[in-house]
């Protein structure tokens, strides 16, 4: 299954390594390793499907992703979460602003929103 370019484009960007470094801190599946420097940001696959047509292969595969920025204060987790949606939206479309908690047990605060990508395969 072919997948959205998202880590590409954040680690091509300047502001997105300023803030999560040269290899970003930017993680798939939704899950970061244990003890990763903040801030840093997950993403996962929410739903996708092929370009389907009656004659012929498909030759574009739409993805939504959600994306979640964790960091260890809140101005943080919205500068990280404003950079990446900076870095891909002219590859891509934000289409929900999720929503901004922290996190008793880690006392991180999250900020979340969701991206419709279209790939050409």
């Amino acid at each position: 299954m072919p997948a959205a370019p998202i880590f590409a484009v954040c680690a091509a960007d300047a502001g997105i390594q300023a803030l999560l470094g040269v290899i970003p801190r930017l993680y798939p599946f939704g899950e970061a390793p244990e003890g990763v420097t903040k801030p840093y940001a997950v993403w996962q696959l929410v739903t996708g499907s092929p370009e389907n047509y009656l004659a012929g292969r498909p030759d574009l595969d739409g993805f939504t992703l959600q994306v979640d920025v964790y960091a260890a204060t809140a101005s943080s987790a919205r500068a990280v979460a404003d950079a990446i949606s900076h870095a891909i939206e002219l590859k891509a479309y934000v289409v929900r602003w999720g929503g901004e908690t922290k996190d008793t047990p880690t006392k991180l605060y999250r900020s979340s929103f969701d991206i419709d990508w279209l790939v050409p395969r």
